[in-house]
């Protein structure tokens, strides 16, 4: 069995002071991705930075306070990448990968965006380049008789079950017509060829989100988005015997906006 968990941290040092040690005590996760780290591995306290028991990869953002990425596996990777051969996005904290006994996993933080301004193309720019090192990532992979997960903030719902308030974000970055044809070419099987394991577990339900504003009641009235993914290939997927979301009990027990998304996979 392998278990897969990734949230983003929304902040790792901040996340740390309100439960998030105490979380990863308690997990029974195989490997963890984290997103939105926001800090210099020096700027970690010790025990966050290299807890016991976990191999830790950071791969912070050039630009300070920014992005950044992490990858904890209990078990040490026989490689890990950092970015995916990208000019222009590999210091920009948004992706790290681990290769691990016949499996490699990745942690990504897909550009958020804003409509009409510079940060929409980015993410445009960002979506190009890396639907093309997925297949390539696929099918290397495979040559090498290895499954992929990429899990992580990919910042797009991509069906209407994916957030409560759908009707009023069709014109709002995250749910924008081509993000959303996007991300379906990624889950082509003819194209990009991976699966959305937890959509694939739970194929006709609203959710479960995984982001809730921390503005009004959005948590409590369960008014939220499912966009931390995990996308394997499909060998992998068949294997998934379990995903949910670790939603806190109350609003006050949250160290994140985001909930862990975690996936238990019978290899």
């Amino acid at each position: 069995m392998l278990t897969v968990t990734s949230v983003n941290v929304n902040g790792l040092r901040a996340a740390t002071k309100k439960g998030f040690v105490e979380w990863l005590a308690g997990t029974s996760a195989d490997v963890l991705c984290l997103q939105e780290v926001r800090a210099e591995p020096e700027q970690l306290p010790e025990h966050v930075r290299t807890p016991d028991g976990w191999h830790v990869t950071h791969a912070p953002a050039a630009a300070k306070g920014r992005a950044g990425v992490s990858l904890y596996t209990r078990r040490e990777p026989d490689r890990v990448r950092v970015g995916f051969g990208s000019a222009e996005f590999d210091t920009a904290g948004r992706y790290v990968e681990a290769d691990l006994p016949g499996v490699t996993v990745a942690s990504l933080y897909l550009p958020s965006g804003e409509v009409g301004t510079e940060r929409q193309d980015e993410k445009v720019r960002f979506m190009g380049e890396f639907l093309a090192y997925l297949k390539e990532l696929r099918e290397r992979s495979a040559a090498e008789g290895r499954e992929v997960v990429v899990c992580g903030d990919w910042n797009i719902a991509h069906q209407k079950a994916d957030l409560k308030n759908w009707r009023g974000n069709t014109k709002s970055s995250g749910f924008l017509p081509e993000e959303r044809e996007w991300l379906s070419r990624v889950f082509d099987p003819a194209e990009g060829g991976y699966v959305d394991v937890v959509r694939a577990l739970h194929p006709d339900v609203e959710g479960p989100y995984s982001w809730w504003s921390y503005r009004g009641r959005a948590f409590d009235n369960d008014t939220g988005w499912r966009i931390d993914l995990q996308a394997a290939t499909p060998g992998l997927a068949a294997g998934a015997v379990k995903g949910f979301v670790e939603r806190a009990a109350t609003h006050a027990e949250r160290w994140s906006d985001h909930a862990p998304v975690t996936v238990v996979y019978d290899r």
